[in-house]
């Protein structure tokens, strides 16, 4: 895992190069000096024990989301949202480190859950409370992207623990009654008009519509091979917005063409596909969850990220793991790679046999679904 994660976070440092104007500052060197560090971060988490982790789990949710309302309280405003506290030595975003807990926390009450209850009442309310408290100050950042970061990640680790599918199509079906009204009634102005630009982004190409069209623009001019390296005219021309964070991907593809983003999805498809492995190869019910929603969260970020620099989403701030400038971002996704080096380390010491591969069934593991499907 460690070698495509390597050629991600150098080939972001190149992008990030590029999009400085040819330059290590200020976003190449704070790049790679944040993997470094948050890497020695992802080393200690996976050195931590099973008993460990489950001991802080509840202990760390009350820790962030006590954050969370202190960003409502206290919290630094930047871009018309307050989601950051000044600590002094650094600025940060809860939010972010809700992303990972909520999946740890979920993981953790699933796996003490008898499995007989997992039909129940217990089963969906308990985990609803603990998803909804955290996306609900989120939201009242505001914070959307974020928001369904959080919900994205406890619902994976809610289907994967074993509920029936029908609810979660029942969900869907309601959430999709609803929209509308959360349309009209839930979302601020500006979000509102994110929705509608992806629809049209040409109907506002100056305004609304600036970020999605400049965006296919970049892309699209790079054809097969890109204009090369360190050539990108949307990016150094300044035409293309916040190149090196929620668009970087599209600097990349005006500069490498399909083929550099092929090699991007390719290298996120080995990370993602190492990250299941890690979770099917699980002997207990608790690693099996944590793997997968880890998993799920990183996965969030990317799908998003390239949806919303296409135009196939709304541009809802979501950075591209290992490659978009971003402290927080590096931060938890780290810690999710963190926890999977934690929870395969934890696979090659456990004795072989019992559950085997995947979430199979037997006494610890409780569900026949999952992730072997």
């Amino acid at each position: 895992m460690l070698i495509p994660l390597f050629a991600l976070v150098g080939f972001g440092a190149a992008v990030l190069f590029s999009a400085a104007g040819g330059s290590m500052e200020p976003f190449a060197s704070s790049h790679l000096l944040r993997f470094g560090v948050f890497l020695v971060m992802a080393l200690v988490i996976a050195a931590f024990p099973r008993e460990l982790v489950r001991f802080l789990t509840y202990p760390a949710y009350l820790v962030v989301l006590a954050l969370l309302i202190a960003v409502e309280i206290s919290g630094q405003v930047g871009g018309g949202s307050q989601r950051w506290l000044n600590l002094g030595f650094m600025v940060l975003q809860p939010s972010e480190l809700m992303k990972p807990v909520i999946v740890v926390t979920l993981a953790h009450f699933y796996s003490i859950l008898p499995v007989g209850l997992v039909t129940g009442w217990r089963a969906v309310l308990i985990p609803a409370g603990l998803i909804g408290a955290p996306v609900a100050f989120v939201l009242l950042q505001p914070d959307l992207g974020t928001s369904l970061a959080i919900a994205f990640g406890g619902a994976v680790v809610m289907l994967l623990a074993g509920l029936p599918l029908r609810w979660f199509i029942g969900a869907a079906a309601a959430a999709a009654a609803a929209a509308p009204l959360a349309f009209f009634f839930g979302l601020q102005e500006y979000q509102q008009r994110r929705v509608l630009t992806m629809f049209d982004p040409e109907a506002d190409p100056l305004g609304a519509g600036y970020h999605i069209a400049q965006s296919k623009i970049a892309i699209g001019s790079g054809g097969l091979f890109g204009k090369g390296f360190n050539e990108g005219s949307q990016s150094h021309l300044q035409y293309l917005p916040e190149p090196h964070t929620d668009f970087v991907f599209a600097t990349m593809a005006e500069e490498w063409g399909l083929v550099g983003g092929l090699f991007v999805i390719g290298v996120f498809s080995l990370i993602l596909r190492w990250g299941m492995q890690v979770a099917r190869a699980s002997q207990d019910r608790f690693a099996q969850l944590l793997a997968g929603g880890m998993v799920a969260t990183i996965f969030f970020y990317v799908a998003v990220n390239l949806l919303m620099v296409m135009g196939f989403a709304p541009v809802v701030g979501i950075p591209l793991p290992f490659m978009s400038h971003g402290g927080s971002s590096m931060l938890t996704n780290m810690i999710c790679i963190g926890a999977l080096m934690m929870v395969d380390r934890w696979n090659r010491k456990a004795p072989r046999g019992g559950l085997g591969a995947g979430f199979g069934g037997g006494p610890s593991g409780g569900y026949s679904g999952g992730l072997a499907a």
